[in-house]
């Protein structure tokens, strides 16, 4: 490949030709100083046209299947009480959607953090009759079904329908076993639709044995991204005993990643596992939220993947998880990530840093979060999403969507964390911002440079110069895995 009349992104402006060669970015020189044709003379051509080059992104924590599902689903982000959302359900059905024998009409997306009404089996049931309804919440760690769900899914008699953390993934899981050349079909699209957006790589979270998948998947023609592939606890034997080690190379496009352990709940569901109390949850059981692995389980889990050479990625949204998780990896003498790390203790920034922690982080959350955070998280929220300090605090940052909970797109992405605003309102928190430099290498892992490979991306304007409020709405004009082309519209 050769990509002719570029300009290198926080270069100097200069127009140059990038010769490309398996994969990898052999020269770059001044435009038109290479003949056309020349060499080798089989070289395919992408005329830039003078506009910008820079390295391609990556999403840092995607759950691929979900993503795929859930353009498929009845939309709920946008809906404001439990009654709504019912309703919606109820007029989907009268309209006569398809259900297969033994399935479950599925909508997703709901928050119900800030609703002014409960979600309860009386107001689902009325909408719904005796069809089996699951709504899956926003942030995948709560479902709220109806009674003939419950019968379906194995919870008779339980008193709300809404089901969170272990009993909510189990029923995830089951959703999501539609037919594998379907998911299959439908995740190339997705594929091809995170590539018009510039991204060349995922870490795939998805709570399944992922690597015959996506062996599978690659055999089909899967072909447009980098991907990173997730082992959970129930997976870690068997990973251990076939002698999977992180940055392991499966496939060209197929990585072994990290073990992903999930040690607490989410903010919007009220499980995140925090210091204080949640407000209105004073002296009940899960009163702090919910700890789903304690300490003694979670440190011989990481330690056996660590001796494996496998790293760990362990889920921590509440501050008192994070200190906890922190902890584990202090005892593993460092290194790893933390997923999420939402609202984190001032003394454990410091300690990403200190312990070589990775701290993974998804920005478009706070944006979405903003309002349910000064709720339950009052008067701590200076410390939700600390990408500023932690940066300052010398720790490093890998951000994500957390596909489909945000976006799959990295624009957004960074929007979040360089505006700390969205949809017109005033930034939340800006203290917390972080440069447009910033934002883009922690979503990307090349730079434009001899011998780095050739994922890149060519866009109009040089996305380092570009204000907080244009980010959004970047126009990715063509996309390069290792020097071929995913995504052109040049």
């Amino acid at each position: 490949m050769l990509l002719r009349n570029a300009r290198i992104s926080r270069g100097d402006g200069t127009v140059v030709d990038l010769q490309i060669d398996d994969g990898r970015i052999v020269s770059i020189v001044a435009a038109g100083s290479v003949p056309p044709g020349t060499p080798p003379e089989s070289a395919d051509e992408l005329d830039a046209g003078g506009r910008w080059v820079s390295p391609g992104l990556w999403d840092n924590h995607v759950h691929a299947s979900q993503w795929a599902l859930i353009a498929k689903r009845l939309d709920l982000s946008f809906v404001t009480s439990a009654r709504q959302a019912a309703e919606l359900v109820g007029e989907a059905l009268a309209a006569g959607v398809a259900i297969e024998p033994g399935q479950a009409f599925v909508a997703s997306g709901f928050r119900d953090g800030l609703w002014p009404d409960a979600p309860t089996l009386e107001v689902l049931d009325t909408a719904s009759g005796g069809i089996p309804v699951v709504l899956i919440s926003a942030d995948l760690h709560a479902v709220w079904l109806n009674s003939a769900a419950l019968d379906l899914y194995g919870h008779r008699g339980h008193p709300s329908g809404l089901l969170v953390e272990d009993p909510a993934f189990e029923i995830t899981q089951q959703l999501n076993a539609v037919p594998v050349d379907v998911l299959d079909s439908w995740l190339v699209d997705a594929g091809h639709a995170a590539a018009a957006r510039g991204v060349v790589g995922v870490v795939d979270l998805e709570m399944a044995w992922n690597l015959e998948s996506w062996q599978r998947r690659m055999g089909n023609g899967f072909d447009s991204l980098r991907v990173e592939f997730g082992i959970y606890s129930e997976h870690l034997e068997r990973a251990i005993e076939l002698g999977l080690r992180t940055g392991d190379v499966i496939l060209p496009l197929l990585t072994v990643g990290r073990f992903k352990v999930i040690t607490d709940g989410s903010l919007n569901t009220r499980t995140a596992f925090c210091y204080d109390e949640y407000p209105g949850m004073e002296g009940e059981q899960h009163a702090h939220g919910m700890l789903t692995v304690q300490p003694a389980e979670l440190l011989p889990r990481m330690r056996a993947a660590r001796q494996a050479g496998i790293e760990s990625s362990v889920h921590a949204i509440g501050d008192h998880a994070t200190s906890l998780a922190l902890d584990a990896f202090e005892e593993l003498d460092g290194g790893g990530r933390i997923e999420h790390a939402q609202l984190v203790s001032t003394t454990d920034i410091r300690r990403f840093a200190e312990l070589g922690v990775t701290a993974s982080v998804q920005p478009d959350h706070a944006m979405d979060d903003r309002d349910v955070a000064e709720k339950f998280w009052a008067g701590r929220t200076g410390r939700a999403f600390p990408l500023r300090a932690l940066l300052d605090a010398g720790a490093q940052l890998a951000l994500g969507s957390d596909a489909p909970v945000s976006p799959l797109d990295p624009w957004v992405t960074i929007a979040a964390a360089v505006g700390r605003t969205r949809d017109g309102l005033a930034p939340w928190h800006p203290e917390q911002a972080i440069t447009m430099r910033e934002a883009l290498a922690a979503s990307t892992r090349t730079t434009v440079a001899v011998g780095e490979p050739a994922d890149l991306i060519v866009t109009d304007n040089d996305p380092d110069a570009l204000a907080a409020t244009q980010l959004r709405d970047v126009v990715v004009l063509a996309t390069l895995l290792g020097g071929r082309v995913t995504h052109s519209v040049l």
